[in-house]
């Protein structure tokens, strides 16, 4: 009976360090789960951001601005979206932030630019897009608002990086 009592004993001993290191584990696990997925949310957060660096495209004088857009289109039947990646040919280089024009990235009006770009994006139907000659219609158009709207910007190309018509 003593024995009995023994093995029991020496049992319960083992399960209860094995849940204990299991229990370690499983917070190991979930404590780099999280850090991951942190992680991928960062990296992701900066890929959903503008770039504002330079595009050194021929043709573009190396004053191009890259914009993204995800965007409801004005379809009244059902939900319709656009991706699309913009970059902006300018005519001159941009003012740069900072003192007396010393360091500091390009300095994009990216409030105004937004909203021109936005104000016409969302007024277009997936259907006028997908047609052959849409694409060239939508740059013609953001091309002449953002001259309207933004003329010290002086933008003389708009050139499609990502389109994405979401069906």
């Amino acid at each position: 009976m003593d024995s009995d009592l023994l093995f029991c004993t020496v049992h319960m001993a083992n399960v209860t360090q094995r849940r204990s290191q299991g229990s370690k584990a499983g917070a190991k696990q979930a404590v780099l789960f999280l850090l991951g997925l942190a992680i991928f949310a960062a990296v992701g957060s900066l890929g959903c951001k503008k770039s504002l660096t330079p595009n050194d495209e021929p043709g573009n004088n190396g004053h191009a601005q890259r914009i993204s857009f995800v965007v409801n289109l004005a379809d009244p039947e059902q939900n319709r979206f656009l991706r699309v990646g913009i970059d902006l040919g300018l005519e001159n280089p941009l003012p740069t932030k900072g003192k007396g024009g010393k360091g500091g990235a390009d300095e994009l009006p990216t409030g105004p630019v937004r909203d021109c770009i936005l104000s016409v994006l969302s007024t277009w139907h997936s259907d006028a897009l997908l047609a052959p000659e849409g694409k060239q219609k939508l740059k013609d158009e953001l091309l002449r608002a953002l001259r309207d709207h933004v003329p010290e910007l002086g933008v003389r190309e708009v050139y499609f990086t990502d389109f994405l018509v979401q069906l």
